[in-house]
């Protein structure tokens, strides 16, 4: 069975903390969610998100079991589509609750999820909140941050130098609970024996050098969390952080 560690930490200038995460080993589904919109607005769309997604998920394990009887190309694909059938309602459901409460209007939530089935891994992304993946000592970045900065990147906007010093780095351009519609990005990935799968919320991945998290991601999972959470504080620590190691076992 994969086995999931996860450490949040509300960080070093924040009063409250508005990351959620959730570890269902039996389902092999792993998430982290960073709430946007403030005190009693974000940490309510992040847990909502965590909380239907799991919900979603478990719904449809007839999905699952088909897929683990018969692999076949029809079922990969139902799976990839519930992953992101998934998120999406998710959204629609926080967007919904935001325009019933109006202390609430504005609330949305990063997304970063794995289901691991057998050998297959299933990524659902939106927002910048990451999934890694440790395959023999390094560390590759899996999902896409939906970022301004990143969009002015990817269509030569910005130059990597430029981007480095560019003002709104946190401008996120996708997020679940902002509309009642989001885009979400799917990858699929075939796991190898040993591989790590490393997910986290900007408040670490803002603090990253290159090489890091290969040096804190081999060491086991409850020094890894550890070690990242405290390696951003130490580095400021300016918003809540999140940090969550997934051992793939097949």
């Amino acid at each position: 069975m994969n086995t999931g560690t996860g450490l949040t930490d509300v960080g070093r200038r924040r009063d409250h903390n508005e990351d959620a995460f959730l570890i269902d080993d039996r389902r092999g589904l792993y998430v982290v969610a960073d709430g946007v919109g403030g005190h009693a607005k974000g940490e309510v769309a992040s847990a909502e998100a965590v909380e239907q997604i799991q919900n979603w998920v478990i719904r449809h394990d007839p999905l699952v079991q088909e897929y683990l009887n018969d692999p076949s190309e029809e079922a990969f694909y139902a799976l990839r589509r519930m992953v992101e059938s998934g998120i999406q309602s998710a959204c629609y459901l926080i967007h919904s609750m935001a325009q019933q409460e109006p202390d609430r209007k504005g609330m949305s939530t990063t997304m970063s999820m794995a289901l691991v089935i057998d050998t297959l891994v299933l990524i659902g992304q939106v927002g910048d909140s990451r999934v890694y993946l440790m395959r023999e000592g390094k560390a590759t970045q899996i999902t896409e941050d939906h970022t301004l900065i990143n969009y002015k990147l990817k269509h030569g906007l910005l130059t990597p130098e430029q981007a480095k010093k560019a003002p709104g780095k946190n401008v996120i351009t996708r997020a679940v609970g902002h509309l009642d519609y989001v885009e979400v990005d799917v990858t699929d990935l075939i796991a190898q024996a040993g591989d790590r799968l490393i997910l986290c919320s900007d408040g670490l991945h803002g603090y990253l050098l290159d090489g890091e998290i290969d040096v804190y991601g081999s060491k086991s999972p409850e020094e890894s969390c550890k070690g990242l959470v405290d390696l951003a504080n130490s580095r400021g620590g300016r918003d809540n952080i999140t940090v969550m190691v997934v051992d793939v076992r097949f």
